[in-house]
C-alpha cells in the first residue's frame, strides 16, 4: 500500500510539472491587423506573411540610451538558445523613430546583436496605425544639448504574436533571459 502511494504522489508530481505555464503576461487571444511595413532591406515585411512562426517584436530606436539595446542584447541571447528552434521565430524590431531610423540604420543597428533580426520601418502615419493595434506609446522628448537633438519615450514590452498572428503574450524588456526562451519554447511546441 505505501509503494502504492509513493507512485501515485509521484505521478501527481509529473502530471504537475507537464502543465507548464507561461512566464509573461497572457493576453487575451486578439489576431494582430495585417500590415505592411519596409524592412532594413527594403523588403515588404507582411504579418500575415509570418505564420506558422512565432514573431517576437519590440517598438524601439537606433539612438535609444538604454532599454532598445538591452532588449536586443536580450534578443540575442535568446535566439542563440534557441538554438534550431530559432529558426520558427522572428525577432522583429520596429522603429518609434522613423524620422532618423532609415532602413541602411536599422540594418548596421541590428547587425551588431544579429544580423537576423528584422528591423521595420515606413510612414509615420503607418507606423502609427501598428502602434495602436499593440497599444504602443511612442513619444518625442526634446533634449537641451547633445548631438541626438531628442529622445523617444516609448513602451518597453516585447509583444510575442503566436505561429496564428495571434498577440498571446507580453514580456518585460528585462524579463530573464530564460524566461523568454521558456515562453517562446511553449508556444512553438503548442499543438496548432
Amino acid at each position: 500500500m505505501r509503494n502504492f502511494f509513493i507512485c501515485l504522489l509521484l505521478l501527481c508530481g509529473a502530471a504537475c510539472r507537464s502543465t507548464d505555464t507561461f512566464r509573461g503576461t497572457e493576453m487575451p487571444e486578439t489576431p494582430i491587423t495585417d500590415f505592411i511595413l519596409p524592412d532594413q532591406n527594403g523588403q515588404p515585411f507582411k504579418l500575415s506573411d509570418q505564420r506558422g512562426k512565432v514573431v517576437l517584436f519590440f517598438f524601439g530606436y537606433a539612438f535609444c540610451p538604454d532599454v532598445c539595446p538591452l532588449t536586443l542584447s536580450t534578443w540575442k541571447r535568446v535566439h542563440d538558445k534557441l538554438q534550431a528552434g530559432a529558426q520558427q521565430v522572428k525577432f522583429v524590431y520596429v522603429t518609434v523613430d522613423p524620422q532618423r531610423d532609415t532602413p541602411e540604420k536599422l540594418k548596421t543597428h541590428l547587425a551588431v546583436f544579429n544580423s537576423d533580426f528584422i528591423g521595420l520601418t515606413g510612414s509615420p502615419e503607418i507606423l502609427k496605425e501598428v502602434y495602436a493595434d499593440f497599444g504602443v506609446y511612442a513619444e518625442k522628448v526634446n533634449i537641451a544639448a547633445g548631438a541626438a537633438g531628442y529622445l523617444m519615450n516609448h513602451s518597453t514590452r516585447m509583444f510575442v504574436v503566436d505561429q496564428n498572428g495571434v498577440w498571446r503574450l507580453l514580456i518585460s524588456h528585462d524579463a530573464p533571459v530564460e524566461d523568454v526562451v521558456h515562453d517562446i519554447r511553449l508556444l512553438l511546441n503548442a499543438k496548432k
